[in-house]
């Protein structure tokens, strides 16, 4: 009788260990984050056991973190196999984000970007948001782009504006393999036959477009503004663009260029050389390549900001014309104490 009490009390015993072990288990398997999204990234240098629970414990806390380090471990997750940024929301479960783990099911990163003037700017950009550094990047231009037809200058031409969706760990030449895609779907068939038909290549629109931003944020202005410069090639005149002294010196505080910065030694310098600077000044965007290609005819060859500061511009077919309306712009700039700084 003894030894049958002795039995039922370890069987009972036993059985509220399975239990207790049970319950901590499914309080290991459901346990829910609880705090902001957060992005957890390992580096392909991320090569120990102790460095991927130090990650995971610095990114989302000792609690769920240790609960999740211990779930990767019975899963066999090694170190090596979890290269990758991954999201984890509020409400997500220690084991869905341990499977997404040893899956290695990365959450998607997104790259925008607008409003870039140098290519360099785009590779920081990139380097903000993917594993790569702004070097690789660099490196996966040439690689892509050198083969393809386009070289230091023209590089900018090859991107456009807007939002992308990458994997942190994608290659240098993959990101700008598929940013480069974006290109060549904006320019189809009859983009390029317009394009043909003004007698430039896409390149060309591109930086005849990225003049015409930097000098005007009025969109409807654009289109006329676009047709000034090609007239000026058409007519094989100096551009005389001042924003493209102003990429060339680097400095776009300047409200007034004066006739030292003008002599500036640059393929870039319209004021010394003739027709079109040899790349973009500007990644530009659509809306500013399509101005181009539906440029309205029109016999204006000069153009000058309007006296009153509006953003406007006054146009002119000849020179004569074009000084008075450049006198009464320098004069306003006179009166406001505008000079070149």
């Amino acid at each position: 009788m003894k030894t049958k009490k002795i039995i039922i009390g370890i069987c009972i015993f036993l059985v509220a260990v399975m239990a207790a072990g049970a319950a901590y288990a499914k309080f290991e398997l459901f346990k829910k984050y609880s705090y902001e999204p957060v992005r957890v990234n390992f580096a392909q240098t991320c090569g120990t056991r102790q460095e991927m629970d130090s990650i995971l414990i610095a990114s989302l806390g000792k609690s769920f973190g240790s609960s999740v380090s211990r779930l990767t471990h019975l899963m066999g997750v090694k170190p090596q196999e979890v290269h990758g940024s991954y999201q984890v929301a509020p409400g997500m479960t220690a084991i869905k984000f341990a499977r997404n783990l040893k899956y290695r099911r990365q959450t998607p990163v997104r790259l925008t970007f607008n409003n870039l003037r140098y290519l360099s700017d785009l590779s920081a950009k990139v380097a903000s948001v993917l594993e790569m550094d702004s070097a690789a990047f660099m490196r996966g231009c040439r690689e892509v782009l050198v083969p393809l037809g386009y070289n230091e200058y023209s590089m900018p031409a090859a991107f456009l504006p807007d939002t992308y969706e990458f994997f942190w760990t994608d290659s240098p030449s993959t990101v700008v393999k598929k940013l480069h895609a974006e290109h060549d779907r904006f320019w189809t068939e009859e983009r390029r036959k317009k394009a043909k038909e003004l007698g430039f290549n896409t390149t060309e629109v591109a930086t005849i477009a990225s003049i015409v931003e930097e000098e005007t944020n009025k969109r409807e202005e654009r289109p006329a503004i676009a047709r000034v410069y090609m007239n000026r090639v058409y007519r094989d005149m100096f551009l005389q663009a001042d924003p493209t002294i102003k990429y060339v010196l680097g400095d776009w505080s300047i409200r007034r260029v004066v006739n030292p910065e003008r002599q500036v030694d640059s393929p870039y310098n319209t004021y010394t050389q003739k027709g079109l600077p040899p790349g973009p000044i500007r990644i530009v965007d659509r809306t500013s390549l399509d101005a181009v290609l539906n440029a309205p005819e029109h016999n204006y060859v000069y153009m000058c900001a309007k006296p009153d500061f509006s953003g406007y511009h006054n146009f002119a077919e000849t020179y004569p014309e074009h000084r008075i309306n450049a006198q009464n712009y320098h004069r306003a700039l006179d009166a406001r104490g505008i000079k070149n700084f």
